[in-house]
């Protein structure tokens, strides 16, 4: 009698501890990732970065045509304010790339600058071609107007199209701004369709 109470209570014990043991197991499983799961998560990843990376290095190099563009209609403006304010001819010169100095007509040296941009803030992948050729200098009178006759005697620049040469002629989002002798300057997209208000 003894030996069979005895049998049913180790059959019991017994069978608690085993679903102890696999509820452990089950525990420890849970706490962490199998190896297939990991596999399949850096296959997904690397998926991802696959398609993702170059359509991100697109955007910043596109981001870099704005910025520059950006940057030279805001010293365009600055350079059209400070002539209007002042009452004097001023001009925005080139120097490297999309960077700039704007000064007096009066004074193109002068230290330091009205205003003053490198090419490498943010747009160091970026180009500034001018038209016509060889144009290094706008000059703004004291009406706001083009000044036909730039102090160092280069042809009055009408257009200048900010364009990024690092990347693709099919990706690149080219930008333009043009400047009429009436001082009315404006940024436009050469690629965007006609009809659209962005269209040049």
């Amino acid at each position: 009698m003894g030996t069979h109470a005895d049998a049913q209570y180790l059959l019991h014990h017994s069978q608690d501890v085993v679903l102890n043991m696999i509820g452990i197991v089950r525990r420890q499983r849970q706490r962490g990732v199998s190896l297939i799961e990991m596999l399949v998560t850096l296959v997904i990843l690397g998926v991802l970065m696959a398609t993702g990376v170059p359509m991100f290095t697109m955007w910043i190099q596109n981001t870099q045509i704005r910025t520059a563009a950006e940057a030279i209609m805001n010293g365009l403006q600055a350079a059209k304010n400070e002539a209007i304010r002042s009452n004097r001819a001023v001009h925005l010169e080139f120097t490297t790339g999309t960077g700039y100095v704007v000064n007096p007509k009066s004074d193109p040296e002068q230290a330091p600058p009205i205003r003053e941009r490198s090419h490498d803030e943010g747009s160091y992948n970026a180009v500034a071609t001018t038209t016509p050729g060889g144009g290094t200098v706008i000059t703004f009178t004291a009406l706001g107007r083009i000044d036909p006759n730039n102090h160092n005697g280069s042809p009055v620049i009408t257009q200048i199209d900010i364009d990024n040469p690092s990347m693709p002629a099919a990706e690149s989002r080219e930008l333009r701004i043009i400047i009429p002798a009436g001082g009315a300057i404006r940024m436009c997209d050469p690629q965007a369709p006609a009809g659209d208000p962005r269209a040049c």
